[in-house]
């Protein structure tokens, strides 16, 4: 794990392209990603965890880790876990001591599996599961204290409407961490991973979950999601402060952290 670093200047505001946006390594209209990613959770959902396994080699549970490590759950603290339907950070944070925890998902079927999984594990109170949209937040401004996202916002639509959301529903003091994967710093990591990527990680998705084309697109999504010093511009120019980067692994995976004043 690398030292933080601290992102000193945000840059202008970026412009919409259009009305189109990228889907794994092909463009949609904007409108329909929303479904077609739909579409690959929906497959995806009873494998989740595991798919998570087989894209970072089972070292994902480590960098969640390592994100509740700066999260550092209290019992009074109020989290809103985005895009975490099954529930894994959500968990993670209760077990760690924090206060209450709404998990948000738009995906109900991802909702199912995290709620069965906390029922499982006795956690039958301190969490909420709610369907709803990254981009436009059913919750009140200012009413949590802390924001954490993993593996989710690379396949949102539009990243800069899901950071100005958080920036909005965070108190003053408030804290936003973005675990992602993210941009190889190492050459000879990054071919190898590579190769991992495209051409074992679809085949082990066709032997384990039977849809290929569900991991062709989540290894196409993480090429596409800005690389960090980008990505921490972005969080910037949404006004949160003292935006952080710290890689993982080489950065295979990041956190980004950031703070609301």
């Amino acid at each position: 794990m690398s030292r933080p670093r601290k992102i000193k200047s945000p840059p202008q505001r970026r412009q919409h392209a259009g009305a189109t946006t990228h889907f794994g390594f092909k463009s949609v209209a904007e409108d329909e990603k929303a479904s077609l990613v739909g579409a690959v959770f929906d497959s995806v959902a009873p494998r989740y965890d595991l798919m998570n396994d087989l894209m970072s080699l089972g070292i994902h549970r480590l960098w969640k880790a390592a994100l509740m490590d700066r999260l550092h759950p209290r019992p009074r603290m109020r989290l809103l876990d985005v895009g975490g339907g099954t529930g894994d950070i959500a968990i993670r944070f209760r077990k760690r001591g924090g206060g209450h925890v709404t998990v948000l998902d738009v995906n109900k079927e991802m909702l199912a599996v995290g709620r069965g999984r906390a029922i499982d594990r006795g956690l039958l109170d301190g969490i909420s599961w709610v369907s709803g949209d990254a981009e436009r937040l059913p919750v009140e401004d200012g009413c949590v204290d802390a924001y954490t996202t993993a593996f989710c916002i690379r396949n949102v639509t539009r990243v800069e409407r899901v950071l100005r959301e958080a920036r909005r529903v965070l108190g003053p003091g408030g804290r936003f961490l973005c675990l992602e994967f993210s941009r190889v710093a190492l050459p000879l990591l990054g071919r190898l991973y590579d190769a991992y990527s495209f051409r074992m990680l679809p085949a082990l998705g066709q032997a384990v979950a039977g849809d290929r084309e569900a991991y062709v697109y989540l290894a196409e999504s993480i090429r596409r999601f800005p690389p960090q010093e980008a990505f921490a511009a972005m969080i910037a120019e949404a006004g949160l402060d003292r935006v952080e980067v710290c890689n993982l692994s080489g950065g295979i995976a990041a956190i980004h952290s950031a703070w609301r004043i």
